[in-house]
Formats: structure tokens, C-alpha cells, sequence
């Protein structure tokens, strides 16, 4: 049996320093294995995607996206990071016995999942961790690196079957508590770029994005196409989607870009029929850079936190995904069509789905006027 190392010897992992290194327990030419995470995951094109991968697994964001900004050894988080789960990502459960991720057997991952299990990981989670080791493996066997999967493994008898799903665990917002989340918003910052950047931000989420689709907007992203103004998002699988912009939604971000343009001096007129800074990110940080979904995640919890009564018992568990969730379920109440609502999500799955060409999305085939007359301000 392989050995358990102390957690001193986990530094790697810990790293965001993207020089090469040799101190991977159990790893004997780490720099092969990075090149190979990085060889499996440059076939998703979603940063978003990558990031969160790179997070399942347990290792640096900067590891895994040459993209994602580094931060200072002053700035970053604490190595055990938090919630119980830390330490049991494949490639640091990995790593505390001395074991190769590329030498694991099938025994090696029942035992992770078994011991994901035991530390209260919840099946959707146990699926999910999994699901992630097994795309990195099969990658690993498709380009010879090793003879088989050995996360291919029998998820009926484990429990975690596709077919097994839990209640969804996420918050149901109404629209009441989606129109104080937008109200707190602009309370949050007595700073005026701040405070409508905040503004923006959520109600952005009230479009249904994904945290990461938000993240990954630019200013480009934003433009006129048949009378309307629309997002081009970059959703799962690299597929864009357009995504109609709603009058308050849309009146919230110009106020926003224009503030920030007038603080950074960038108020200058875009040229006929196009926006400004088509390379800049849509909501951006202080300093201009692009946000990252941790630092977002913790504003709307701030947001929630101060919404006042209406998010009373709630407030802790809203989290970015709770407003797409929102997003659906206000729609559906109050009568879009399915079909409408699954186009301006990006699902790929729905029971009664119908693909949707580009050419065939309308301001009327989008639910967004719908969800956007439910949650407004009076």
C-alpha cells in the first residue's frame, strides 16, 4: 500500500508560480503530467469549463489557464482553502499516498470515492468529481499514456448512477426576493461606479447566465441585431447563444459602462454601429481586470446578506446559480414556453427541447421581457 506524505510535501499543489517543478509526491516527471492536463484540457474552449476542471481536480487555476491572472504569495488564499472537501480532489488525495494519478487503479478511485463518502460529499458532488477524473483518464488512455480507465467504474452499484438524482439543493428564489436582491444591489457601495457595477452584476444573473458565462463577457459581447440589443454569450461546449437584453437590464449596464468610462476617462464615442472595448471585460474589477467568479460570488452573498426581510432564512444559500435557477422557474410560472426558456439558457437537455437556429431567435421567442416585468423595481 502507498504510503501517506506529509502535508508539507503538497506545496505543488499549493503553487501558483508557473515555473516547472519536481516536488509531486508519488510523480516522477511532473512536468510531463502538467503537460498532458494541459494537452486534455485545451480541447474545451469555455475558460469556464477549464477553471472548474482544474478546481474538481485540486490544482491551481493558474496551473491549468496560462490565461488566468496570477496573484501575489500576500494575496493568496490559505493552503487548506476552504470547505471539508479540499484535500480529497483526485489529484491531492493523489498525492498524500504517494500515488501517480496515471498509476491509479479502479480500486484507487472506489477508495476516493468511498472516503468523498465518508467526509459527507453529497452524491451530485460524488458524481460530478468523478465524472472529471473519468474524462481526464479516458483522455490519458485515447492518447496512450496509460492502458485503460480506471474511472470507468460501475456507477449503478455505487450509487451514482445517472439515473440517481437528489433534489436539487438550490435555493428557490421568487421574484419578491430577486426585486430586493436587485434593490440591495444598489445600496451595497456608496461608491457610484461601485455601487452600479453591483447593479449590473445582478442583473446580469437575472438573464440566467452562468457565473462563468458572466465572467467571460466583453464589451464586444454587447450589440444591436434586428432592432435589439443582445449578448453574444459563450455557453458549455464553446456554443454561443444570443441573449436578449430586457429595458432595466439593459438601462442597469449602460449606466454602469458609462460611470466606468467617465472614472477611467474612456468616455469617448464608439464608432457607428459598435461598442466600446470589445477586449475588456464586461464587469470588471478596479483596476479593469477581469472578475473572478470567487470575488463575484462573495458580492452577491454581501447583496443577500443586506436584502432586508425577504431573504430572511435564505440568505446564506444564494449563491450565482440560484438566480439562473430564479430565471427558469419565474419564467415557467408565468407562462413562457419551454422551448423559449431552454434557448435562452443554454440547456442542451430538456424533456420537451427543440433546437434553435440563430436564425430563428426573436425578442418573442425569449422569456427574458417575461422575468424582467416580474422582478422590477416599482
Amino acid at each position: 500500500m502507498v504510503g501517506a506524505v506529509s502535508s508539507d510535501a503538497l506545496a505543488v499543489l499549493e503553487s501558483v508560480d508557473r515555473t516547472p517543478t519536481s516536488d509531486w509526491p508519488g510523480v516522477a516527471d511532473p512536468d510531463a503530467l502538467r503537460s498532458q492536463l494541459l494537452d486534455w484540457l485545451s480541447q474545451y474552449a469555455n475558460p469556464g469549463t477549464r477553471r472548474t476542471y482544474a478546481y474538481a481536480l485540486g490544482l491551481p487555476v493558474a496551473w491549468v489557464d496560462p490565461a488566468a491572472p496570477l496573484t501575489t504569495k500576500r494575496r493568496r488564499p490559505p493552503p487548506a482553502g476552504p470547505g471539508p472537501l479540499h484535500d480529497l480532489a483526485w489529484f491531492r488525495w493523489c498525492a498524500r499516498r504517494g500515488l501517480d494519478p496515471r498509476a491509479a487503479t479502479t480500486g484507487d478511485v472506489k477508495a476516493w470515492l468511498h472516503a468523498l463518502d465518508a467526509a459527507g460529499a453529497q452524491r451530485r458532488t460524488r458524481q460530478r468529481m468523478l465524472s472529471t477524473v473519468s474524462a481526464f483518464c479516458a483522455h490519458l488512455a485515447e492518447t496512450g499514456v496509460i492502458a485503460a480507465n480506471p474511472a470507468a467504474v460501475n456507477r449503478s452499484r455505487l450509487g451514482l448512477s445517472t439515473g440517481s438524482r437528489d433534489a436539487s439543493p438550490t435555493v428557490r428564489l421568487t421574484a419578491a426576493q430577486v426585486r430586493a436582491l436587485l434593490a440591495s444591489a444598489s445600496t451595497l457601495h456608496r461608491n457610484t461606479l461601485q455601487s452600479r457595477r453591483a447593479v449590473a452584476f445582478v442583473a446580469l444573473l437575472t438573464l440566467g447566465l452562468r457565473i462563468s458565462e458572466l465572467v467571460g463577457l466583453d464589451r464586444g459581447d454587447l450589440y444591436r441585431t434586428g432592432g435589439d440589443e443582445v449578448l453574444r454569450v459563450r455557453g458549455k461546449g464553446g456554443l454561443h447563444r444570443e441573449v436578449y437584453l430586457p429595458a432595466p437590464v439593459r438601462a442597469a449596464l449602460a449606466a454602469y459602462l458609462a460611470e466606468r468610462d467617465r472614472v477611467t476617462g474612456d468616455a469617448l464615442p464608439a464608432p457607428r454601429g459598435r461598442t466600446r472595448g470589445g477586449g475588456t471585460p464586461m464587469i470588471a474589477t478596479r483596476t479593469g481586470g477581469r472578475c473572478s467568479r470567487v470575488d463575484l460570488g462573495a458580492q452577491l452573498r454581501r447583496i443577500a446578506e443586506r436584502a432586508g426581510p425577504e431573504l430572511d432564512g435564505v440568505a446564506d444559500r444564494v449563491h450565482p446559480h440560484a438566480l439562473r435557477h430564479a430565471y427558469v422557474t419565474i419564467a415557467l410560472e408565468n407562462g413562457a414556453p419551454i422551448q423559449h426558456v431552454q434557448a435562452d439558457v443554454g440547456h442542451a437537455s430538456i424533456a420537451t427541447t427543440q433546437h434553435y437556429d440563430r436564425g430563428l431567435r426573436t425578442r418573442d421567442s425569449s422569456a427574458a421581457d417575461i422575468v424582467a416585468a416580474a422582478t422590477a423595481l416599482p
